[in-house]
C-alpha cells in the first residue's frame, strides 16, 4: 500500500515556520495534536501515533507489532490489498503503516485537494483492516523468509546476536521482525486482539498539517477520532541491562568481521546533561571522520573500513552502541585498540580542540535538520513524546555554546560504565 508518487517531503523552511502542540478534547480524552500550516506546496500530512505500542508489547511473540502493521498495508477486507491500493494511487494518496520499539504509526499523505478522501480510505482501513487468515499466512510466509534470507547478512547476525546478549530475557532482545518460531505460531486471534489494544485513544498523539487551516483539520480528523476506543493505558516498561559483559563471536564464511559492541549508559532521556552526551558521543565516535574512534583506528593504522560509536536514550532504554568493520586478520587487534580508546576517553577525557570542533559542528548543522516541513513536524513529535519542551533544541545549542572543557571532562569521567564492552563478532573459522 505504501506508493509514493514522487510528491513528499523535500519542502523547505519559510521564515519563521514552526510545528506547534495544541489539543483537542474528544468526550473525556484530551488529545495532543502537533500542528503547522505550511502553504507553499499544496499538500496534506496526517499520522496517527499511538504511544505504548510498539513491538515492546509483543510479548512471547516477537514480530507481532510488524505482522500488524504489514496486515494494515494489505488493504481493507472488503477490497483486498490490490483494489485499495489502486483507490489510492488513482488520487496520489500514500497510505503506510509503521512500528517502532515504542510506537506505532499510520501515515497519510495526500494533495490537498484530495485530502477528505485520504481521510475516508483512512476510516476505511481503520474499520476493516484485512485480518483474515489467508492474509496472515500469506504474510507471516513473508516475513519468515526475509528473516531466512538475512541469515546471510552478516551486519543483521552480528547486531542480532548484540541485542541477545545484552538484553537476554526482554523485549529488546528480538528486532522488530522477530524470530521465525513465534512468527509461525501467530494466528489471526493474535493479530486481531492486538490490533484492537492498538486503537487506543489515550495512546494517541495526532501530527497534522500541510496547506489546512487548524479548524478544518479538527474537522475532518473528528470521524477519524470516533473509530477509536476509550481504554485504560499504561507505561512502557523501563528496560536495563543486567547480563555480566561477555563477547560472543559467530563464525560465517567472510574476509571482513563484523564488529557490534555495546554498553549500559547511565543517563535518562530527560537528562539535563543530555547536551553534555551528545557532544562527548560526537567527539569519541559519532561524528565519521575526525572522531577519536576513526583517527585511531582507521586513519593512523588503517584497521577499519568504518567504525562509529553513539548513545541512545530512550523512554524505555539507554544505550551505548558502536559498529566496525574490519578484515579477518585484523580482527583481534581492532577489538583491543575499540577497548584502549574508549578507556582512554574515560579516564583522561577531550581536548579543547575536540571540543572546539564539535562545537562548530553541531551549532551549525542542528538547525539544519529542522528544515523541512516532515523534519519539523517529526522533531515536535519527538520532543513531546519525550515530554520535552518545544524550545529544546534551542536550549540545547546555547548549552552547548557554553560547555566548558572542565564539564564535559567531567562528565566523560562519570561514565566509565561505556567500559562495559558487550563484543559480538561475525567472522571467518580461522580467524575466529
Amino acid at each position: 500500500m505504501t506508493r509514493w508518487i514522487g510528491l513528499f517531503f523535500i519542502f523547505f523552511l519559510g521564515s519563521g515556520m514552526a510545528s506547534k502542540v495544541k489539543f483537542i478534547q474528544h468526550n473525556d480524552t484530551k488529545v495532543p495534536i502537533i500542528y503547522e500550516n505550511f502553504d507553499q506546496l499544496r499538500i496534506f500530512n496526517l499520522q496517527l501515533v499511538f504511544k505504548n505500542s510498539g513491538s515492546i508489547l509483543d510479548g512471547d511473540k516477537p514480530g507481532l507489532s510488524y505482522m500488524l502493521a504489514r496486515v494494515l498495508n494489505d488493504g481493507t477486507k472488503k477490497d483486498g490489498a490490490t483494489k485499495f491500493a489502486q483507490q489510492l494511487e488513482s488520487k496520489a494518496i500514500s497510505l503506510s503503516v509503521h512500528t517502532g520499539f515504542e510506537t506505532f504509526k499510520i501515515e497519510l499523505s495526500s494533495l490537498v485537494e484530495y485530502k477528505d478522501e485520504a481521510v475516508r480510505l483512512l476510516n476505511r482501513l481503520l474499520k476493516d483492516p484485512n485480518i483474515t487468515t489467508q492474509t496472515i499466512d500469506k504474510l507471516k510466509t513473508r516475513q519468515i523468509s526475509v528473516l531466512q534470507q538475512k541469515s546471510s547478512d552478516f551486519d543483521f547476525v552480528a547486531s542480532k546476536q548484540l541485542k541477545k546478549m545484552m538484553h537476554k530475557g526482554t523485549a529488546l532482545s528480538h528486532g522488530s521482525l522477530g524470530e521465525i518460531k513465534a512468527i509461525e505460531t501467530i494466528s489471526k486471534a493474535d493479530i486481531q486482539a492486538r490490533y484492537e489494544k492498538l486503537l487506543n485513544i489515550n495512546n494517541l498523539i495526532v501530527v497534522g498539517g500541510g496547506d489546512i487551516s487548524y479548524a478544518k483539520l479538527l474537522e475532518i480528523l473528528k470521524p477519524t477520532l470516533h473509530i477509536l476506543k476509550d481504554k485504560p493505558t499504561s507505561k512502557i516498561p523501563h528496560i536495563d541491562i543486567s547480563q555480566k559483559p561477555a563477547t560472543k563471536i559467530t563464525t560465517k564464511p567472510t574476509k571482513q568481521s563484523y564488529i557490534y559492541f555495546g554498553s549500559a549508559y547511565h543517563l535518562r532521556y530527560d537528562s539535563n546533561l543530555s547536551y553534555i552526551a551528545k557532544v562527548a558521543s560526537f567527539i569519541l565516535g559519532g561524528s565519521g571522520f575526525g572522531s577519536r574512534l576513526m583517527e585511531e583506528i582507521r586513519v593512523k593504522r588503517g584497521l577499519a573500513y568504518s567504525v562509529y560509536c553513539n548513545t541512545s536514550m530512550q523512554r524505555s532504554h539507554e544505550l551505548f552502541t558502536g559498529y566496525m568493520q574490519t578484515d579477518t586478520t585484523k580482527q583481534k587487534q581492532a577489538v583491543s585498540l575499540v577497548k584502549d580508546i574508549i578507556k582512554n576517553f574515560t579516564t583522561d577525557g577531550a581536548t579543547q580542540d575536540e571540543l572546539d570542533k564539535a562545537k562548530k559542528f553541531l551549532i551549525g548543522s542542528t538547525p539544519l535538520k529542522t528544515e523541512t516541513f516532515s523534519q519539523r513536524q517529526h522533531k515536535a513529535l519527538d520532543l513531546y513524546y519525550k515530554g520535552l519542551p518545544q524550545k529544546h533544541d534551542k536550549t540545547t545549542l546555547k548549552q552547548i555554546e557554553n560547555l566548558k572543557l572542565d564539564e564535559l571532562n567531567e562528565f566523560i569521567k562519570d561514565h566509565t560504565e561505556i567500559n562495559e564492552l558487550f563484543f559480538s563478532i561475525v567472522t571467518d573459522e580461522k580467524d575466529k
